[in-house]
């Protein structure tokens, strides 16, 4: 009888920069983890390789019927994911080996469409970008929050309220969305209030760093945390988003118990392309919008 192989150790850092692999199938489930069909996006993804900050490692990979050691850009390939989160693994997710997380929009079709023809955000790359920008709006369009995103390469961009989150972002990966309230403390621009609340994207309330080195970089005096954390969770047995609300995990469509701790639900999400790439499919249906939980504020 044959001896089984040994676990692989995983693998340290891709000497060429970060591997990238986007899910395109999940093909089966177990305990232990996902055999999914990706799509390598960036760098090399190898057996033994760990993604998610070690949450997730590649097992084995196999292309066209033969079990390899890599799949590199823009190939695809079968592999086998094991770890704690397998159980959270989406279509169209971007798996990373290391980096600030990316999330992708997970919203309706139709959405992701008319963000085609839709104003991208106003990029805001420094203090000086930012005084821009508020010297040319209206004093009463500071008595609402702005929509806004940290896109894929860390810069704050603004849009109008009610601007949907995916247009705002060009239709991109960002690392953290949301809504955000901002007064003026002295002459210095401030957050007066900040979530992460976006149902297109549906970011984890650990985006924050990411949220806190934009605003840093525009000069925005900013709070500790966001002021309004909303938790996401995709419902393991119907697929469904949910919003949780006063700690209770339990879906609303369904009844299941939705999983409690934070990196169960974090995976990076991608819609399956760039503003030029194939459409996402159809996103799951969404609670209504809760209240942003900030007062709104007025410039002076």
């Amino acid at each position: 009888m044959t001896a089984s192989r040994p676990p692989t150790p995983p693998l340290a850092q891709e000497p060429g920069g970060p591997a990238e692999l986007q899910i395109a199938e999940v093909r089966a489930r177990d305990g232990r983890g996902a055999v999914c069909v990706v799509r390598c996006v960036g760098g090399v993804g190898r057996v033994g390789q760990a993604y998610e900050d070690g949450r997730l490692v590649i097992e084995w990979i196999d292309r066209y019927g033969q079990r390899v050691d890599r799949v590199d850009a823009p190939h695809s390939a079968k592999v086998r994911l094991s770890g704690v989160c397998a159980a959270e693994i989406r279509e169209r997710t971007i798996l990373c080996t290391h980096g600030p997380r990316r999330y992708g929009y997970v919203g309706p079709r139709e959405i992701w469409r008319a963000a085609e023809y839709a104003p991208e955000g106003r990029v805001v790359r420094s203090a000086e970008d930012f005084g821009a920008w508020a010297a040319e709006r209206e004093a009463g369009e500071f008595a609402e929050p702005f929509t806004y995103v940290v896109d894929s390469v860390g810069f704050l961009r603004l849009a109008a309220w009610r601007s949907e989150h995916v247009a705002c972002a060009g239709r991109d990966s960002v690392r953290a969305a949301g809504e955000v309230a901002f007064r003026w403390d002295g002459g210095r621009p401030a957050v007066a209030g900040i979530s992460n609340q976006s149902t297109g994207y549906c970011p984890d309330p650990d985006c924050w760093p990411s949220v806190a080195a934009a605003l840093d970089r525009a000069g925005v005096v900013r709070p500790e945390r966001f002021t309004h954390e909303i938790v996401f969770r995709h419902c393991p047995g119907c697929g469904e988003l949910n919003i949780v609300r006063e700690g209770d995990f339990v879906c609303v469509f369904c009844g299941s118990d939705l999983p409690e701790a934070t990196d169960a639900g974090g995976l990076s999400r991608s819609a399956g392309g760039s503003p030029r790439g194939p459409e996402p499919s159809p996103g799951p249906r969404h609670r209504g919008r809760p209240p942003p939980g900030t007062a709104s504020p007025r410039r002076p």
